[in-house]
């Protein structure tokens, strides 16, 4: 599918013209790739698959910022500028990479039939006092962009902030988006299958070590349409692991990392599956 408004935004971005007389921060290269400039750093996004355990279909792809520059290319922008920036700062970076990825995602045909999994940064939690999602949705609505094909990865939380996650979860729900939490393992991820109903609960794939707990976890989470993502899937040992883990919960859980794709600029075509 194509979006008629996205890519007349694009072509105006794409207009030498147009371009000199405007003080936007983005911008697209020859290949029609977008750029954005914070800090006088230039970034760009990459995408990083997410896929069905078993049957390595596509389901999603996440979005990641990285720099660009002669001598460094691919340097993660948010490890360069988070104990820089400000809290006003780090909002308005968060804003534009998520900007920056729904256009580099939508551009491409291989977009159709996933999603965009986007991360909110840590700071964005307390620094916006409320309506979070508000602002993002205005820049979709915009661009005629489908706000129920974004996922919001929020940052994981202290049992302090169990409040604050409830809040900013309730506020990206009513404007339209789905969302996941992190969760540090199997008691964790079931207490926040209970308390916030996220769409999608991540789990690092690295500590995946109680099978049988995560796999009632992937059990549960699924009668109630909640996917978990092991995420951080770096090697043929954890991924036999996940399997395990599929097998005893009789649901294939979702799984990223190395061990299956590295992040691209290019997404991948959907119906070329990878053995998971």
């Amino acid at each position: 599918m194509s979006y008629p408004v996205l890519q007349q935004y694009l072509a105006r971005l794409a207009d030498p013209v147009t371009a000199a007389a405007s003080p936007a921060s983005l911008w697209l290269d020859g290949t029609g790739r977008a750029h954005g400039r914070f800090f006088h750093c230039t970034m760009t996004s990459v995408f990083h698959p997410v896929r069905q355990l078993g049957s390595g279909e596509v389901v999603a792809a996440e979005g990641l910022a990285r720099g660009i520059s002669a001598e460094d290319e691919g340097l993660s922008l948010w490890r360069l500028l988070e104990n820089a920036a400000s809290d006003d700062e780090s909002v308005e970076l968060d804003r534009l990479c998520r900007m920056l990825h729904a256009i580099n995602f939508f551009r491409q045909g291989a977009c159709a039939g996933i999603d965009l999994h986007l991360n909110v940064h840590g700071r964005l939690l307390s620094a916006v006092s409320s309506n979070h999602g508000h602002a993002f949705r205005r820049i979709l609505d915009a661009l005629a962009l489908p706000v129920e094909r974004i996922v919001l990865q929020l940052p994981a939380t202290t049992p302090q902030q169990s409040w604050l996650l409830g809040y900013v979860a309730d506020n990206y729900r009513r404007n339209g988006f789905r969302f996941a939490v992190q969760a540090g393992g199997a008691t964790e991820g079931q207490a926040l299958l209970d308390r916030v109903r996220p769409d999608l609960i991540r789990i690092d794939a690295r500590a995946a070590r109680d099978r049988e707990g995560l796999s009632r976890l992937v059990a549960v989470a699924g009668e109630q349409d909640t996917r978990i993502v092991f995420h951080h899937a770096e090697s043929s040992g954890t991924l036999a692991t996940l399997a395990d883990i599929a097998t005893l919960a009789g649901i294939a859980p979702l799984a990223q990392g190395y061990a299956l794709d590295q992040p691209r600029a290019a997404l991948p075509v959907a119906d070329v599956p990878v053995a998971a």
